[in-house]
């Protein structure tokens, strides 16, 4: 009688893993929020992480192309980031010293400086406040307030600054709020069906009779305050000529430029702050993510004429996270040392390019864009009615038609497979139908074409391009 062979210690090393990355996602559907966004669309538990990598409680790795949703420029657990909070917890220094001047606050902001548009950092002020990027939003709103003796503010379309109510007031679909939201122009979906250079004049006119409307009630705003990117709106990248059009308009009046580099600052687009892109230099930038080097910071930076003369407004106790400068002075020097948002510019341009195929290849993918390493592929259904007035196609440009309905249950569908073959990317866009890259700067050209074929088959395992038809999205 053969005698059974006893389980390996391997296998049991290995049951014993799983079983306690269920029992943490068990525990935690038990007790947390179901506002849970990334934990219910990754149902993952990490446990250690390097770089693009992250390896799950259950021992499987991942390459991670979601980047702390814009703080990790540098990617997880970057030696010099690790390196840079260690001095500091070694020195002895305070961990929070609220305002207070210190030497690690001092080099942090030396070097933020050192990194900003020179038509700025000539004579801006900065201001620190809660470590989130929307009370940098919420800080910048009253900035602007309190310097003009104005109140209202002017967004657009498709904007995400944040969850507080003031930044919420400036996002897309807050309903019945002090802000004018005014159309951003984009090629896919363009508010005018006509996109490119055509449609970025029209959405520019429309501002500009807006803030030329003088009748009763009127006033000219307080600021206005736009994304170069639009990162949870689906990376759609503000058109070069369209911000140097928006930087005119409002310096002609006197109206406050914010730009909103949350999500795009460091390096992310291929230049270190977007709108470098543009030759813009705005008035006030709203800073946060990849600023603290993976830890919670925020600030706002400003022309110094802006400045409040009276003490006070929106600050925060965390305002003063020596940890966090520490990191974001490493990651801000080691990004500009080592040129990687050139890097970025370069490996963007290539990965951008190569994915646009997707376009050709399945019919449900309608488009695919971005700007360095921000990208986004939008989902659509290739059998549903192109989207114009009363159903009628819109020429968008000469090389596309009109734009399809979007598909966010395939993007699900899509993110979901992608995370099967141990790739890790967002959503965002229209109905969430975008799925969205964000890797960190320090990806390698290996790292990027395993990125792309994941993703690529992914796709086929969600799409059957048979007639144009999309398949039914695979069951979990």
């Amino acid at each position: 009688m053969p005698v059974k062979a006893l389980p390996s210690a391997v296998d049991d090393t290995a049951r014993g893993a799983c079983a306690a990355h269920e029992g943490i996602l068990r525990r935690q559907s038990a007790r947390e929020s179901a506002a849970r966004t990334y934990a219910r669309a990754l149902p993952i538990v990490p446990v250690r992480a390097r770089g693009l990598t992250i390896e799950g409680a259950d021992g499987r790795r991942y390459l991670d192309c979601l980047s702390g949703a814009g703080t990790l420029a540098l990617g997880h657990n970057h030696p010099v980031v690790l390196e840079a909070i260690r001095r500091v917890l070694d020195s002895g220094a305070p961990l929070n010293a609220l305002d207070l001047a210190t030497p690690v606050k001092d080099a942090f902001v030396t070097e933020l400086f050192r990194t900003l548009p020179p038509g700025l950092a000539d004579r801006a002020r900065v201001r620190f406040c809660g470590p989130a990027g929307s009370d940098a939003v919420e800080t910048a709103c009253e900035l602007v307030r309190a310097a003009t003796g104005r109140t209202g503010l002017i967004a657009f379309t498709g904007a995400s600054h944040g969850g507080t109510a003031g930044a919420l007031d400036a996002s897309a679909g807050a309903p019945d709020v002090p802000v004018t939201r005014l159309p951003y122009p984009q090629n896919y979906r363009c508010p005018f069906g006509v996109g490119g250079e055509r449609g970025a004049d029209l959405a520019a006119r429309w501002t500009e009779s807006v803030l030329d409307d003088s009748g009763p009630g009127a006033p000219l705003p307080a600021g206005v305050i736009v994304e170069p990117v639009q990162g949870e709106g689906g990376v759609i990248p503000a058109p070069d000529t369209w911000l140097r059009r928006m930087r005119q308009l409002t310096a002609d009046r006197s109206v406050p430029l914010i730009a909103d580099e949350i999500q795009t600052g460091v390096g992310w687009t291929g230049a270190f702050w977007a709108v470098e892109h543009s030759g813009v230099i705005p008035d006030v930038m709203v800073l946060s993510r990849a600023i603290g080097g993976s830890l919670p910071l925020a600030v706002v930076v400003y022309r110094d004429d802006l400045d409040a003369p009276e003490p006070g407004a929106p600050a925060g106790a965390f305002r003063g996270n020596q940890l966090a400068m520490a990191a974001g002075t490493a990651t801000l020097t080691y990004v500009r040392e080592n040129h990687l948002a050139e890097r970025a510019a370069a490996l963007g341009t290539r990965m951008l390019s190569q994915l646009q195929e997707l376009v050709r290849e399945f019919p449900c993918v309608g488009d695919v864009r971005g700007r360095g390493l921000m990208i986004g592929v939008e989902f659509v259904d290739p059998g549903g009615e192109p989207e114009g007035e009363s159903g009628r196609a819109r020429r968008v440009d000469e090389a596309a038609g009109a734009p399809l309905p979007a598909a966010p249950e395939l993007a699900v569908a899509v993110q979901r497979e992608c995370l099967r073959r141990g790739l890790i990317v967002g959503l965002g866009g229209r109905h969430a139908g975008v799925v969205r890259l964000l890797p960190p700067l320090t990806i390698t050209d290996e790292q990027a074409a395993a990125v792309q074929d994941r993703m690529a088959d992914a796709i086929r395992a969600v799409a059957r391009c048979d007639g144009g038809a999309a398949a039914a999205p695979s069951t979990p």
